[in-house]
């Protein structure tokens, strides 16, 4: 069974030293720390590369994220992947549950997250996901 919950993060950004790309490009490095609040009770540790082009409003990111705590009342943690591009100023963003990365309550835990931030700065979430049954 498929289960939606949303709720706010607040979020915290370090920018770290860029990595190498070749040839002189490099790629953007950051962490991120967030705080998820609601159904979906928890830290997340993202690191995340990024990437700009010479086109106003056309870049790309990739970003690994792990996330413990609580899920609907079940402990445990789980790894998502971020892949986010921006076409000309057209969002795009698959975040994913990373296939058996679920540990404790959270085993088996499959789904996808999508985020919002809003003109005030801030972020929600809603996650779609489903734990199978034991």
């Amino acid at each position: 069974m498929t289960v939606t919950v949303s709720g706010v993060f607040d979020v915290q950004r370090s920018v770290l030293d860029p990595c190498d790309l070749g040839d002189g490009a490099q790629a953007m490095h950051m962490r991120f720390d967030k705080r998820f609040h609601g159904p979906l009770d928890a830290t997340g540790v993202v690191h995340m590369l990024a990437v700009g082009t010479p086109v106003e409003g056309s870049a790309a990111y990739v970003a690994v994220e792990r996330i413990s705590g609580s899920l609907d009342g079940l402990d445990g943690s789980f790894l998502t992947q971020h892949s986010g591009t921006m076409d000309r100023g057209a969002p795009t963003l698959a975040l994913t549950v990373v296939p058996d990365s679920g540990t404790g309550a959270l085993a088996g835990l499959t789904g996808r997250m999508a985020i919002e931030i809003e003109a005030d700065g801030t972020h929600r979430y809603s996650f779609e996901y489903a734990i199978p049954a034991v």
